[in-house]
């Protein structure tokens, strides 16, 4: 059985970019919701760092997490994130551990 993709995404914008860099996060919300193996897709900022921006995502599977990262609108959105963030995606694979 295939076991659930889950991660956060830290990304961090430049100083002058922190609203681009929100509303491009936000555009991939709904059709990444909408892909056939995504589970969750939310978007947080940091309250005490603005700017930074935690996308915690679940996919029902490594495959469907691979597909997501195919899609057009990931493939436009890491074709510019370069100009709204500060450093690269820092994406932190999660597992769960304890019942919930």
């Amino acid at each position: 059985m295939n076991k659930e993709f889950k991660s956060v995404a830290v990304l961090k914008s430049k100083p002058e970019k922190r609203e681009e860099l929100k509303n491009a996060l936000l555009q991939l919300i709904d059709p990444t919701r909408n892909e056939a193996g995504c589970i969750y897709y939310i978007l947080f900022e940091d309250k005490k760092s603005p700017g930074t921006f935690y996308m915690w995502e679940a996919f029902k599977d490594d495959k469907a997490f691979e597909f997501h990262t195919q899609t057009e609108h990931f493939k436009n959105f890491a074709g510019q994130m370069h100009e709204w963030m500060s450093e690269p995606i820092q994406l932190i694979e999660l597992e769960r551990i304890s019942g919930g």
